[in-house]
């Protein structure tokens, strides 16, 4: 028997699950218990839940100088709870459910009181109620490009309206002071400066980089004389960066290549990766690391920059499937510095040398690139992505941004060589 649902006014073509929201009896039961568990868990929360009939749900005296959540379909954002834990609640924003004035706000709440969101004894039920990842999304070599694809591959024209003039996709460095969208560019400079100054990368260097995104990286290694190749499986990416790569002048010493990492041939003096670990998966750390050490040269050295959480967050959340896996990154998980102290030291030659957090850093970044999102929003609706999309990827952004505001994610750069002692 196919259970009830309502249906809304959203394309059910274009996003699958989302036009409609489960009804009947059982499901207006199930929706009671998550808007009771909710209306509970915000209560404890540094925010001020409002409600279509008035009322309001909050920290105490304070609520009303805390972040504001307003419901505006009560009954549907229920029932979106219910039915799909955090992912209906990330998709009851997209719907158009719930709204926020200031989402990063609201969302920094929740990530600071996550551990005390769900009840101790539901947390660990989690592994029998929550959704694994699905297989055809693990990062095999197999479902490795479709996974990049579905992100990096939906128009070059869609990032170029949010990031800054040097494309770069991952955490900036600041040096202090006012942070602003005029100081994104150098900050993103900065960073990759400090990951090749910790490669050793200059004159002569044989350098490999795994994930290339849209190219400055490779840019700024040629400059130092460096020979660059450098691995993606987005179409997209390598065309924009092998033209910028030109437009610079270092096509004859960059070569840009359509590879997964496990397929890469050669010896390196230097490895650098920013922000694609994430994208591999816990099933496949330990090939990654091997791939690395297979790669570097003896005496070489390798520079990562990876987003990180607490070891046990990780072990706890590695399995779940989330709104992030099924709407932005598919097959993804977030190491722990202990899982990747863990894998290098059983598996390789390789050996953590540094750590260095950023974590602030990338949560400025994040507001960055969020705010001249939400600015661009009728250009970004002219490239064909509606609504919804533009909800969804506001919501992405200051999810994110969030994460690192709270602490609950950190982002580090990993220098690692061969060395037989501490530095």
């Amino acid at each position: 028997m196919t259970a009830e649902r309502v249906r809304t006014d959203i394309d059910d073509r274009i996003w699958p699950g989302l036009a409609d929201t489960p009804a009947g009896p059982r499901a207006r039961f199930l929706a009671a218990g998550a808007d009771r568990l909710f209306r509970r868990a915000a209560g404890r929360l540094e925010i001020r839940v409002e409600y279509p009939d008035g009322a309001i749900v909050g920290a105490g005296d304070r609520r009303d100088i805390l972040p504001r959540m307003i419901i505006r379909r009560p009954d549907a954002f229920a029932a979106r709870l219910a039915d799909g834990g955090l992912i209906g609640f990330g998709e009851a924003y997209m719907a158009g459910d719930w709204t926020a004035p200031d989402l990063a706000a609201v969302l920094t709440a929740f990530a600071a009181g996550v551990e005390t969101l769900v009840p101790r004894p539901l947390q660990r039920l989690r592994r029998l109620f929550a959704a694994a990842q699905p297989a055809g999304e693990l990062g095999t070599e197999q479902n490795a490009r479709s996974n990049v694809s579905r992100h990096y591959d939906l128009s070059n024209e869609l990032f170029e309206l949010f990031l800054d003039e040097t494309m770069t996709y991952s955490a900036a460095l600041f040096d202090g002071g006012q942070i602003g969208w005029d100081q994104l560019a150098n900050a993103q400079r900065r960073k990759v400066d400090r990951l090749l100054d910790a490669a050793g990368v200059g004159p002569g260097t044989r350098l490999l980089e795994i994930g290339t995104g849209w190219g400055e990286l490779c840019i700024r290694a040629a400059r130092r004389g460096a020979t660059v190749r450098s691995v993606t499986l987005s179409t997209q990416q390598q065309a924009l960066a092998r033209r910028r790569v030109a437009e610079a002048g270092h096509a004859d010493s960059v070569w840009i290549d359509l590879l997964d990492y496990r397929a890469v041939e050669g010896e390196y003096d230097a490895i650098v990766s920013v922000e694609m670990i994430e994208a591999v998966g816990h099933r496949f750390w330990e090939t990654y690391f091997a791939t690395l050490d297979r790669l570097l040269a003896p005496d070489g050295t390798v520079a990562l920059q990876a987003i990180t959480m607490a070891h046990d967050r990780m072990l706890a959340t590695r399995d779940t499937y989330t709104w992030v896996h099924k709407y932005i990154f598919p097959g993804g998980c977030l190491p722990s510095t202990q899982a990747i102290e863990a894998v290098t030291s059983r598996h390789t030659t390789l050996r953590v040398r540094e750590l260095t957090s950023m974590g602030l850093h990338y949560a400025e970044t994040l507001r960055l690139w969020k705010e001249r999102f939400a600015a661009r929003g009728a250009e970004v609706a002219a490239l064909g992505f509606d609504e919804i999309f533009r909800r969804m990827w506001l919501f992405y952004l200051a999810y994110s941004e969030a994460g690192f505001r709270s602490a609950y994610l950190d982002v580090q750069q990993i220098v690692l060589d061969r060395g037989t002692g501490p530095r």
